[in-house]
């Protein structure tokens, strides 16, 4: 496939870049910061770069791709950025199946039990410099489900997203928070990626959300 990887150079897209990259595909990074995109690039040969802003990207650029997955970080203080870049990508590709379009979500809109972990996240006070985060991304998930004429899927890690390699047992699920046998719920950008490539190289899901943690 020749994927499109917004973020590139964050935790999840970078990792997710060097496991496409090995596993064959042609992936494009794209990114704001050069720097950054170039040094990717030079740890990951093969991989091409896209130094562009990612909310100018067209419908014809985007067409270009198999895949077009959204790995977009952004400090707290922009937190509404999540949403108005999903808002940018559906509004390009409305109507078309193709480019596939995954989603990099967070764990606020998973359900723990009666309730969502962002409910929990609200209650405890020390979360304030980051809760808009789970917040705006509990906003671009409901707004992706209102979509039915794109063909996207979401990912949330668990409670803790971390740098790391893949576990070799991860746990699969759809819209409850996971936790491992010791009471943790853990995913690291190495399991997160391998989750994404199985899942863009044979779909199962689409119009939906999947979650995975480390086992």
């Amino acid at each position: 496939m020749k994927i499109l990887i917004i973020g590139a150079t964050g935790m999840a897209g970078s990792a997710l870049t060097a496991l496409a990259n090995q596993k064959g595909h042609t992936v494009v990074a794209n990114g704001r910061d050069a720097d950054k995109l170039a040094q990717l690039a030079q740890d990951n040969a093969g991989i091409e770069i896209l130094a562009q802003d990612a909310f100018t990207l067209t419908k014809a650029q985007l067409a270009a791709y198999d895949v077009v997955v959204d790995a977009f970080a952004v400090a707290p203080t922009a937190a509404y950025l999540h949403i108005d870049l999903a808002a940018h990508l559906v509004h390009e590709l409305r109507g078309e199946d193709k480019p596939r379009v995954a989603f990099i979500l967070g764990a606020g809109s998973l359900k723990h039990g009666d309730h969502l972990v962002v409910d929990e996240i609200l209650a405890d006070e020390s979360t304030l410099p980051w809760r808009a985060v789970p917040q705006a991304q509990l906003v671009e998930l409901d707004f992706l489900r209102s979509v039915d004429n794109v063909n996207w899927v979401g990912f949330s890690p668990a409670q803790l997203f971390t740098a790391g390699p893949a576990s070799d047992k991860p746990l699969h699920g759809t819209e409850d928070i996971l936790f491992n046998a010791a009471g943790e719920s853990v995913t690291t950008a190495g399991t997160m990626a391998v989750t994404i490539l199985a899942e863009l190289e044979q779909p199962t899901t689409k119009h939906g959300r999947l979650t995975v943690a480390n086992g």
